[in-house]
């Protein structure tokens, strides 16, 4: 195994003390990117987007908020030109299942032959199924039904609407082939669905034509939401580097991604608001994101685990959940005896690999750029779960499909978890 690559033995190095680096294990590594616009007023470049995609007519699908924000909206509008159908501000933070719907009709109002995806996750997530569903031509009941018994829908294989992301946070639901959605019980007016449902969807095709990346949009976003975003992003790359389905494609893109990332959320911690700023924060989001969200799988791991954990069980929000558990769940990684957690090229990619003991290193950093973005640091100043409900987050938390994606050797016990939840308490 080379550092590059997870090797699963344990150590801290993952590689030898003789200079020459072992070969790669084999690997399979299947990743079909989207185009990527970068860099100051590319939104000013969408219409000749539209055109590489073969496309006349898009549709806009945002928030209320960035809708009726000027200084988001118009740009995007100028850009699209001739080629804007509408604008659809009516996503939410719930990623309601009938807000999907009332967007398919607004693309056939309109004949829309694409989408815009402008702003955080849930606009970005909104977007990706209705372009795929504009596809399928069952009525919405239908689509309900199954998405009732199975939390999902099942994605057409051809005719999906191309879709345009341009994130306006810093989570990194741009290059992603999985979008979350949610039904509630009047999703369908035939009453298939009675009660609240989780899921999305999720397949190759999913992934977005073009993704967009203008550091004048993503300026236009409150610090409090944008700093909760940053934590998520830069965690992505945390994980990337010690999953268990880590590749030497994505460490490297990772460990660069962490090193620009890390720096850049440093100068906009202290205060830093100017272009270069943003521009080098994108990149380090660009980075530690790209080739992670794969046909065999994503690599986010346990941190997100325990993100998705506490926010199914509180109303705590995601970048908050992130910014508090992190560091507690590095100093549990690096703690246990037979699992490679990959300190050392973590150590590497954040600016201190010739520290002493890597873990720590690590960790310090990690909360550093945490204080930097002034989050909450602990669990109990959070909306989260009480003390007495860790034991039902800790269950969540192993049941959740990223914990595949843990480092090699981890084989985590609720009481463990537990004190994990404890220690950030």
């Amino acid at each position: 195994m080379s550092e590059g690559s997870s090797s699963g033995d344990g150590s801290e190095t993952g590689g030898s003390n003789t200079g020459h680096a072992p070969a790669p294990a084999p690997f399979r590594f299947e990743y079909s990117p989207p185009t990527i616009r970068f860099g100051q007023r590319s939104v000013g470049e969408l219409a000749s987007e539209l055109e590489s995609l073969g496309c006349e007519r898009a549709l806009v699908v945002c928030g209320s908020t960035v809708g009726s924000t000027s200084e988001v909206i118009d740009p995007v509008r100028d850009g699209l030109g001739e080629r804007l159908a509408g604008v659809f501000d009516e996503t939410t933070p719930e990623k309601r299942l009938s807000t999907v719907f009332d967007g398919l009709k607004r693309v056939r109002e309109t004949e829309a032959d694409a989408i815009v995806a402008l702003g955080g996750g849930s606009s970005l997530d909104i977007g990706t199924v209705i372009g795929a569903l504009a596809a399928d031509n069952r009525s919405r009941g239908e689509i309900a039904s199954e998405f009732a018994e199975s939390g999902t829908v099942t994605v057409p294989e051809s005719g999906l609407v191309p879709v345009v992301t341009i994130p306006t946070t810093l989570a990194g639901a741009e290059l992603s082939q999985v979008a979350g959605v949610t039904a509630a019980p009047d999703t369908d007016d035939t009453g298939r669905v009675d009660e609240e449902i989780g899921g999305g969807i999720s397949a190759p095709e999913l992934m977005p034509a073009t993704a967009v990346y203008d550091p004048d949009i993503v300026a236009t976003t409150p610090e409090s939401v944008l700093a909760g975003s940053a934590m998520n992003g830069f965690d992505k790359g945390l994980e990337t580097i010690y999953a268990a389905n880590a590749t030497p494609v994505t460490d490297a893109t990772a460990a660069s991604g962490l090193g620009v990332l890390e720096s850049g959320l440093r100068a906009y911690g202290h205060g830093e608001r100017d272009t270069e700023t943003f521009e080098q924060i994108l990149e380090g989001i660009l980075l530690v994101q790209y080739g992670i969200s794969r046909p065999e799988g994503t690599t986010l791991s346990i941190v997100h685990a325990f993100g998705h954990g506490l926010t199914h069980t509180s109303p705590v929000q995601q970048g908050a959940a992130h910014a508090v558990v992190v560091p507690h769940v590095l100093e549990y990684l690096f703690e246990q005896d037979g699992v490679d957690a990959r300190a050392r090229q973590l150590a590497d990619a954040l600016g201190v690999g010739d520290a002493a003991d890597p873990g720590a290193a690590v960790v310090e950093q990690v909360r550093e750029v945490r204080d930097a973005l002034s989050l909450p640091t602990r669990l109990r100043d959070v909306d989260g779960p009480e003390a007495d409900e860790f034991e039902a987050v800790a269950e969540v938390v192993l049941a959740d499909r990223f914990m595949a994606n843990a480092p090699p050797g981890l084989d985590p016990s609720a009481a463990e978890l537990v004190a994990v939840l404890e220690s950030a308490w």
